[in-house]
């Protein structure tokens, strides 16, 4: 097995974006602790800096862009990657790529302009501010970095690997750009011009550092990050595994990584979560995440079967923090003690969730539907992947369409394939009907479609067939919906109750809505068959409102379009679950970690509060041989009946795994 097959479990993403005014660079380095700090921590994968965003070096080389605070004769570099090798500890190299302070101050005319001529970065609203200048891939700084990774690749051949960073698709309006945007026919005053030639900038040096690494090292990894991971599908061939960058606590959210590994594990490539030990983001020196937010993300990607990266920062003078190695110990032994049950496994999963359009593709994309689905889903207890329109879906048994996917032609046809072939869909919002809301472009749904509502907000009310547990009144609904009337054969669900009047400033009534005035004849939730339809954006309004009726109403749906969930678990709406599947057995992870508003715009999680005696039922083909709890091999008591597998998990403390073989 080469090492591109086999990315390590427990790794570390070690940053060093040391500026030139730090004088002792590497003062205090002992190679030899470096290592056995990691070995201790239970670590098996370090990547290691080569150039940071300063544009330094940190190895023995005659480049100019030696850190100048860097002992004199001191490969840093390559002392951790002797030292890292001794332990048996992998350690990919890491080059800095559109961010490069160096060259940005040597050479100008390489940074990236905007539309108005300014250089792109440092922002704030002031060029006088500390920050990064983005340098412009289509000038001659490719030269210059592509001669600084064949010097990294020449030292120290063979490479584990090299991790590119900060390689989104950046349009630039500099003379370099512009000259090329006209030579392929493209218009630079076009700002989706600029765009499409960004992206085939990107495209193009992506492919040749691939190539190079590879014609150098034929076994290393490579990878890009900073990219979109739903342009997978185009990129795949140049990366060699997926990283999901997510440091919840630094701008990326909870719900970003559980959202993201549902799409990026559907490749076929090795993939990993990368959090961090800081509390809040990147270089947050003196910050020390609790143990309990730390278990949580690193609990988070074993159960959805990716490998776990921490990322951390060195001190200039080239000493790790003991504190942080202590805590990312303890939390790597717990890997460590999960793994024979975390290694090869593969999602099962039953629901396809439709990744909705952002308006612009970048790394960290999100828009509220993609969010408010993930979390809404996840609530539910559903097993479910993220699709694209051209992913092969057909496998699920249901799809879900979420409030704005467009149904042109060719998808309405292979939806209609899908259908006849007994699969079930869900559609929300405008999701298979025009833009406008005035046509059906899924026949399937049995619809008949009004138009936009001309109301802001509106009213549901439940039906007799799916209102039990549901508290008897009209729910409000924050957001736009269409007007949909049922055809032939196709019962409502739910109805519209709409309010006295449109609410504006001469024509008004209290502090907030319009009361309820009457129930309509428009439907807020149809099934006909096998297709369902709620006609309002119901997973971006969960996102923007979290109004727990919303979650109800596409839970009722769900539970008529597939009936016999893969797991069902009871207990707190925070309980997110997921199933894994080695060869003989399937593992249940059950989590319940509360993340909670401690700071204005800081979600944190500092105590487990455990649940007791959680009910969990998977359906399975055959009764299983035993049930235990992994990793102390604890057994329990196991009823099988009607192809359902049911225990009962005695404690949840933060993460249980249940394994039924």
């Amino acid at each position: 097995m080469t090492r591109t097959q086999s990315l390590r479990s427990r790794q570390i993403h070690l940053d060093f974006h040391t500026g030139p005014a730090v004088p002792d660079v590497g003062r205090d380095f002992d190679a030899r602790e470096f290592a056995r700090t990691m070995k201790r921590a239970h670590v098996n994968s370090v990547t290691v800096f080569a150039k940071c965003h300063h544009g330094h070096l940190y190895y023995d080389t005659r480049r100019p862009e030696r850190h100048p605070g860097l002992k004199r004769g001191l490969d840093l570099t390559g002392s951790q990657v002797e030292a890292l090798h001794r332990e048996g500890i992998r350690a990919p190299l890491y080059l800095s790529v559109q961010c490069d302070e160096y060259a940005a101050n040597t050479h100008p005319e390489w940074l990236a302009r905007g539309e108005d001529g300014s250089l792109v970065g440092r922002g704030g609203g002031t060029w006088f501010r500390a920050g990064w200048q983005i340098l412009d891939m289509s000038s001659p700084y490719q030269e210059y970095l592509a001669a600084q990774t064949r010097e990294v690749l020449r030292k120290y051949r063979p490479v584990d690997g090299i991790f590119f960073d900060m390689c989104w698709d950046q349009p630039s309006c500099s003379q370099d750009a512009i000259s090329a945007m006209l030579r392929a026919g493209l218009d630079p005053a076009r700002p989706e011009d600029r765009q499409a030639y960004a992206r085939r900038v990107a495209l193009a040096y992506m492919r040749r550092f691939h190539r190079m690494v590879r014609a150098s090292a034929p076994d290393a990894t490579v990878y890009f990050n900073s990219r979109s991971y739903f342009n997978l599908a185009e990129e795949g061939a140049c990366q060699s595994q997926v990283e999901i960058e997510a440091l919840p606590t630094g701008g990326w959210g909870y719900m970003f990584f559980p959202r993201v590994v549902r799409y990026a594990r559907n490749f076929g490539k090795p993939y990993l979560g990368m959090t961090a030990r800081f509390h809040k983001s990147w270089a947050d020196f003196g910050g020390l995440k609790p143990y309990a937010a730390l278990e949580y993300e690193t609990a988070q990607m074993m159960a959805h079967g990716a490998r776990c990266s921490i990322g951390d920062q060195l001190h200039p003078r080239g000493v790790l923090d003991r504190a942080a190695y202590d805590l990312i110990g303890k939390v790597y032994a717990r890997v460590a003690a999960r793994e024979p049950w975390l290694d090869g496994a593969k999602a099962a999963v039953q629901i396809g969730l439709f990744q909705a359009p952002a308006a612009h593709a970048s790394a960290i994309e999100s828009t509220g539907t993609d969010e408010g689905a993930t979390r809404m889903l996840t609530q539910l207890g559903h097993q479910f992947d993220v699709v694209h329109p051209d992913s092969p879906w057909e496998r699920y048994e249901a799809l879900v369409l979420p409030d704005c996917i467009l149904v042109d032609a060719p998808l309405a046809a292979r939806l209609r394939t899908y259908l006849g072939r007994g699969g079930k869909v869900l559609a929300t919002g405008t999701s298979g009907l025009s833009e406008d809301g005035t046509r059906s472009m899924l026949p399937g749904l049995g619809l008949r479609p009004a138009g936009l509502s001309p109301y802001t907000v509106t009213y549901l009310r439940f039906g007799r067939a799916i209102a039990r547990g549901v508290p008897p009144t009209d729910h409000v609904m924050y957001e736009r919906g269409v007007r949909i009337l049922a055809g032939a054969g196709t019962t409502v669900l739910a109805r519209v109750v709409e309010p006295y009047f449109e609410r504006a400033w001469d024509h008004f009534s209290s502090h907030n809505q319009t009361p309820a005035d009457k129930v309509t004849r428009y439907a807020a939730a149809t099934i006909r068959g096998a297709a369902a339809c709620i006609p309002y954006p119901i997973f971006s309004a969960f996102a923007r409102h979290g109004n727990y009726p919303y979650r109800l109403l596409v839970g009722k749906v769900l539970d008529l379009l597939v009936p016999e969930p893969l797991l069902r678990a009871r207990g707190p709406t925070g309980l997110e679950t997921s199933v894994m599947r080695q060869k003989g057995r399937s593992i249940v992870h059950l989590l319940l970690y509360c993340p909670e508003r401690r700071a204005q715009n800081l979600d944190i999680i500092e105590d487990v509060v455990p649940v007791f005696d959680v009910p969990v039922s998977l359906r399975l083909a055959r009764k299983p041989r035993r049930v235990y709890l992994a990793p102390s091999r604890k057994a329990l008591g196991l009823e099988y009946r009607d192809g359902r597998a049911k225990v009962t998990v005695p404690e949840v403390r933060g993460h249980a795994m249940v394994v039924f073989e």
